[in-house]
């Protein structure tokens, strides 16, 4: 059985993120995770560099890792408790005028990264900027390819991101499992997109044995102004090949603390 967790962590600019980065180790602990994907991955632009990281796989054209980097925190507190990940991060853009933002994924096994650009502006002081994060990796003997992403809103950039992201996975032959913060919600228009699409992929959340939770985002947060539902727009799409066992909203208050402005999916296959 293979444990993935997906979670857009709003990272510093939580309150009190230092403590919500010891619940999400908590939990990771707790269910050791095989595969990690972060979304909202953030640094200080002015924030000291790092030279030396053992676990951590560079992608070429992608700013240093700093020491504020929230996915560097959380490797590292994960290894003081003796769990070792193999980790890359690839950059998407200034956010908040002070962070270099981007989306993470973490493994148990070692990864083979790749950074793939699916937006149509390649600028980093743009924020419709987006790269996805792709990583090659063998869990039980079996090969996979994990994506991280965060793509944009239906209508403001997500089709033509979706439709590059689907040209470089095309005659991918390994499993694939896409996590992340979609930005569409269950069911509606860009959802029907992936559902739809030649990468012959299901949601985790519609096929799984067991499934818990229905949202995970409330009402009105950042990029969702004026929202008044609550909306699953963080998703696990995955091979059709792949039994999914469970599919769990998690970090939503009930179970588990909340630690971000999305909550965290969860989910485990054979």
């Amino acid at each position: 059985m293979v444990k993935c967790l997906t979670l857009n962590t709003h990272s510093w600019m939580e309150s009190d993120p230092l403590h919500k980065l010891q619940d999400i180790v908590a939990q990771i602990l707790k269910e050791d995770y095989d595969i990690i994907c972060l979304q909202e991955i953030n640094q200080e632009i002015v924030s000291q560099p790092v030279q030396e990281l053992a676990t951590y796989s560079e992608i070429v054209g992608t700013p240093t890792i700093h020491q504020d980097n929230f996915a560097l925190h959380l490797v590292n507190l994960l290894q003081k408790q003796g769990k070792t990940y193999y980790w890359s991060w690839a950059y998407n853009h200034i956010g908040y005028d002070k962070y270099h933002e981007g989306v993470a994924i973490l493994s148990k096994t070692p990864i083979k990264p790749q950074a793939v650009l699916v937006s149509d502006v390649d600028d980093e002081y743009d924020y419709h900027t987006r790269r996805v994060l792709l990583a090659d990796t063998e869990i039980d003997g079996r090969a996979l390819t994990v994506v991280s992403l965060h793509l944009s809103w239906y209508g403001k950039g997500f089709e033509g991101e979706w439709k590059k992201l689907e040209e470089e996975l095309q005659g991918q032959k390994t499993p694939l499992i896409l996590m992340g913060d979609y930005n569409n919600p269950t069911d509606e228009e860009g959802y029907q997109v992936i559902l739809s699409s030649s990468l012959n992929l299901k949601d985790s959340h519609k096929s799984a044995n067991i499934v818990s939770g229905e949202y995970t985002i409330k009402a009105d947060i950042d990029g969702w102004s004026g929202n008044e539902k609550n909306l699953k727009v963080d998703h696990a799409f995955v091979s059709k090949e792949l039994e999914i066992l469970s599919s769990q909203v998690v970090f939503d208050g009930n179970e588990t603390p909340v630690v971000s402005d999305h909550f965290g999916l969860a989910i485990s296959f054979k």
